[in-house]
């Protein structure tokens, strides 16, 4: 075995013989790391370490500025690798082809006009619903053990992994259940009757309340008011990859998707298609219509669980 120095500091091996599904191949380009899953004769790896804080320390102690991840790594070695990143403080973005229909390159000066909306129509929703807020922080914090806030890694523009931030709805170390619950689940990992589901939490989903903390995602410029559903690990890994390029979108609390199908459409292919077409036609008009057909659609409750 021959060992070989990088920006990491991490040993690398080389590989006589078929690498297996758990080691890495990475890239340096202009500080940029690249991250594959391996599986090649003879390729240069790395293999995972047992302790994810030496992963933290080696990024930290790196001059990389930014992590590219393949999809091909799979939704736990995607994580985990995400986690590292947050804790180095290092951005990490999945490696995904451009799309050509992006609005923001078809529209830029409208684009911005967009963004500006969103900034200011999130902070002054912060501001006026701020007392309900702090109810329902509360209440969750009264009736159910455990963080008021639930975070999960999700998909942003250019592939960006960013935590989205709900009011916690289910029981603690839901998370840890979640695909022996949804493996039979082809399409949207959603289910009606979700025993990890609170009382309170079912209450709040029925009305889109668990979302409201997402306008902290719109102020940091994570998420829009309105665009595309923000994609969780598990469900981007699925994408078929001529779909992939809708994973660049920059996702919002509402959209399309939420106010014509919702939970009703579970279909990935079908979803990712309304996204690109969505995408395509963009302009601000839709995008106002899609935030006042919102309005009656959680007051109704509709497709929400």
């Amino acid at each position: 075995m021959v060992q070989y120095s990088h920006p990491l500091n991490i040993q690398m091996i080389k590989q006589p013989t078929p690498v297996t599904a758990e080691g890495y191949k990475l890239t340096w380009r202009q500080r940029k790391l690249i991250v594959r899953a391996c599986a090649n004769e003879n390729s240069i790896v790395f293999l995972p370490l047992r302790n994810q804080d030496m992963l933290v320390n080696c990024l930290k102690r790196s001059p990389i500025t930014l992590i590219k991840l393949d999809l091909a790594l799979g939704e736990s070695r995607l994580k985990s690798w995400a986690d590292a990143c947050l804790s180095a403080e290092k951005p990490v973005y999945l490696r995904l082809h451009q799309n050509p229909s992006a609005p923001q390159k078809k529209r830029p000066q409208l684009w911005y006009m967009k963004r500006a909306l969103d900034w200011a129509v999130a902070a002054l929703l912060l501001i006026l619903l701020s007392p309900m807020l702090l109810c329902l922080a509360g209440l969750i914090r009264m009736v159910s053990p455990g963080p008021i806030f639930f975070k999960q890694w999700r998909v942003g523009e250019r592939g960006k992994l960013f935590q989205i931030i709900k009011f916690r709805t289910m029981i603690v170390g839901a998370e840890r259940l979640h695909h022996q619950l949804m493996c039979n689940q082809d399409g949207l990992h959603k289910l009606q009757d979700d025993p990890r589901i609170t009382p309170l939490g079912r209450w709040m989903r029925k009305y889109s309340l668990d979302e409201l903390p997402q306008l902290l995602n719109v102020l940091r410029g994570e998420m829009s008011l309105v665009g595309p559903r923000p994609w969780a690990l598990y469900d981007a890994v699925r994408i078929n990859p001529e779909l992939q390029p809708r994973l660049n979108a920059l996702p919002g609390i509402t959209g399309a998707w939420q106010v014509e199908s919702r939970s009703h459409l579970r279909d990935l292919n079908l979803v990712n298609r309304g996204d690109l077409k969505y995408l395509h036609t963009w302009s601000i008009k839709q995008d106002l219509k899609f935030l006042l057909l919102t309005i009656p659609k959680v007051l109704t409750g509709f497709g929400a669980y």
